[in-house]
């Protein structure tokens, strides 16, 4: 799960994950979670980004969140399942590519676009969880 925001605040909201449109390949083959929400405001030139995720494995509820730049400096998003901090850069003014790392390490690179409607947004995610499972999926999410 990644958070987004950009100047024209294209990714300012509340986001819904859309498990019908999205798509999860990992070791196990199942989904990656059952429900999950991106709440994004603005803060400055950045955004705070609050995660929820319901995992579709332990049925529990995990999350971060964290405020920043899209500089490319590492952010703290404390023990995740991607890592424990984020590099946020901007592509584009609806696309967004965070790396994140755990240990210095990267683990998963994700990219996000906002639809030029500004209703959907979708993150394509490649690399392995903080615990080495291989991660290849296509998140779509509905604004709220």
């Amino acid at each position: 799960m990644l958070c987004t925001a950009d100047k024209t605040r294209s990714s300012i909201g509340t986001w819904k994950l859309n498990t019908a449109k999205s798509m999860a390949v990992s070791a196990d083959k199942g989904p990656a979670s059952v429900t999950a929400t991106i709440t994004n405001e603005a803060a400055g030139a950045g955004v705070r980004c609050t995660v929820r995720v319901v995992s579709a494995m332990e049925g529990t509820l995990t999350g971060w969140e964290f405020s920043g730049n899209y500089d490319g400096k590492d952010v703290a998003i404390g023990n995740t399942q991607y890592g424990d901090v984020v590099a946020p850069t901007r592509v584009d003014a609806h696309t967004t590519r965070s790396v994140y790392k755990n240990g210095g390490k990267v683990t998963v690179t994700m990219t996000s676009v906002v639809s030029s409607d500004g209703k959907t947004m979708t993150a394509t995610s490649a690399g392995t969880d903080a615990k080495g499972t291989p991660i290849d999926s296509v998140a779509v999410y509905d604004k709220q």
